[in-house]
């Protein structure tokens, strides 16, 4: 099993989904409620499904993290303190900026999952790599569905 050094970093970057998780969790809510336009149908089944997926993660995470004895945050300010994805904005008001704001996010996750993976598999926690896998593997293919409906 890992050493503490090592349980401290996949901690770290399990605590850091947690946040990210929560975070894309709102995001996607608020997408949901305020997309608008001629994809207002297809837009807003996409990111309840996405949000509940979200929600799925985030509380997989969360109980990976008390299972491996650690203490997952638990509040929305230390999410927001600790996330690498941003809360949604009025910026991001036309549904395409929705979508690349999204893609950008899960790209983010992406990257921060395969640091996770790595050091997960060096500590010999097979467990935490093969959650990071599963949650990349599906985020990649939402960003290709995504990339795709951009054009």
């Amino acid at each position: 099993m890992a050493k503490a050094k090592e349980m401290e970093k996949i901690t770290d970057t399990l605590n850091k989904q947690v946040a990210n998780f929560s975070v894309l969790y709102m995001k996607l809510h608020h997408y949901h409620w305020y997309v608008k336009g001629e994809n207002f149908f297809t837009l807003h089944v996409k990111f309840e499904e996405l949000y509940k997926e979200a929600s799925l993660h985030l509380d997989t995470i969360a109980e990976r993290m008390l299972a491996v004895g650690a203490k997952p945050a638990a509040t929305l300010k230390e999410h927001l303190e600790m996330a690498s994805v941003e809360e949604a904005s009025d910026s991001e008001s036309a549904a395409s900026e929705m979508v690349e704001a999204l893609v950008d996010d899960f790209d983010t996750i992406c990257k921060e999952l395969t640091e996770g993976i790595t050091a997960a598999e060096d500590s010999d926690d097979q467990p935490t790599a093969d959650l990071f896998i599963a949650i990349r593997t599906s985020l990649e293919k939402h960003k290709w569905m995504l990339k795709a409906y951009l054009g």
